[in-house]
């Protein structure tokens, strides 16, 4: 049956062949840009998520604008507009059916082109506290601090409050301790900074600090300040090693740390009751 008896055009061979070389040309030259953006990306040392996604997202850009000029090779009565036409009509389908899907999209992008975190870097969003393993444009891999696997949509993310802990080298602990009314301050606070500063993993500059914070019921509270490694495995140990220091330097000059202490009162009862 001739082609055009149902109102189709009809199909040359040679055109047809024509517009598939040009898809594969197109898929090529996807390939290629793919390839190329991705190791210029890594040199200008963005993350490897942005140029993971940013690069595949050339390349699938370019493999559409080859299937578009395939198509107009193939079926030159095709006209370029009205396939234009027929993708703005899909898109805001799309768009309607597909809102929360577009929202982690668009996201996505921002999340990856500003690059508040990286792969690597131990976050806080929520109460998901981890390792940032991936972004990607719908949602971003977390591995949390106890080995559990946490999967957040990007909107979320772009929406709420993100904390950084290695966003700068070094982050700042903060130790409250308590002394014996009746301790000379000025000894007791020059040898708690003189013993953070000796502290593995407590850094020179900024400098440790001690200041007195309150006054207890039964204690002067002051307040050790030292800034460490940002890594929270860091922070902890750091942490660790000034207390059991500070606790030693303390015992051997004398410097009493008295605990809060509760009375209970015993009465005996009286015959009769």
């Amino acid at each position: 049956m001739d082609p055009t008896d149902w109102g189709l055009p009809e199909i040359e061979p040679a055109q047809l062949g024509a517009g598939l070389l040009v898809l594969l040309v197109g898929f090529a030259v996807g390939l290629l840009a793919q390839f190329v953006l991705q190791r210029y990306w890594k040199w200008r040392r963005r993350s490897p998520s942005f140029a993971s996604v940013f690069a595949t997202l050339a390349k699938w850009t370019a493999v559409i604008i080859a299937a578009g000029a395939a198509l107009t090779v193939a079926f030159p009565s095709v006209e370029p507009v009205n396939v234009l036409g027929g993708l703005g009509i899909v898109s805001i389908a799309a768009g309607i059916a597909f809102q929360q899907v577009l929202g982690n999209l668009f996201a996505g992008v921002i999340l990856l082109t500003r690059e508040p975190f990286r792969g690597g870097d131990q976050v806080a969003i929520g109460d998901v506290r981890g390792t940032i393993v991936r972004t990607n444009l719908r949602e971003t891999e977390i591995r949390t601090f106890d080995g559990r696997r946490v999967i957040i949509p990007n909107s979320v993310i772009h929406d709420g409050v993100i904390t950084v802990q290695t966003g700068y080298e070094k982050v700042r602990t903060s130790v409250d301790i308590g002394v014996a009314y009746g301790t000379d301050l000025e000894v007791a606070r020059d040898l708690a900074v003189r013993t953070m500063t000796d502290v593995p993993g407590v850094v020179a500059d900024p400098a440790p600090q001690a200041l007195v914070t309150g006054l207890g019921a039964i204690t002067i509270d002051i307040e050790l300040r030292f800034w460490s490694g940002a890594l929270r495995l860091e922070t902890l140990e750091t942490r660790d090693r000034v207390i059991q220091a500070i606790l030693r330097e303390f015992d051997a000059a004398g410097i009493e740390m008295p605990s809060p202490t509760s009375a209970v009162v015993v009465r005996e009862a009286e015959s009769g009751d």
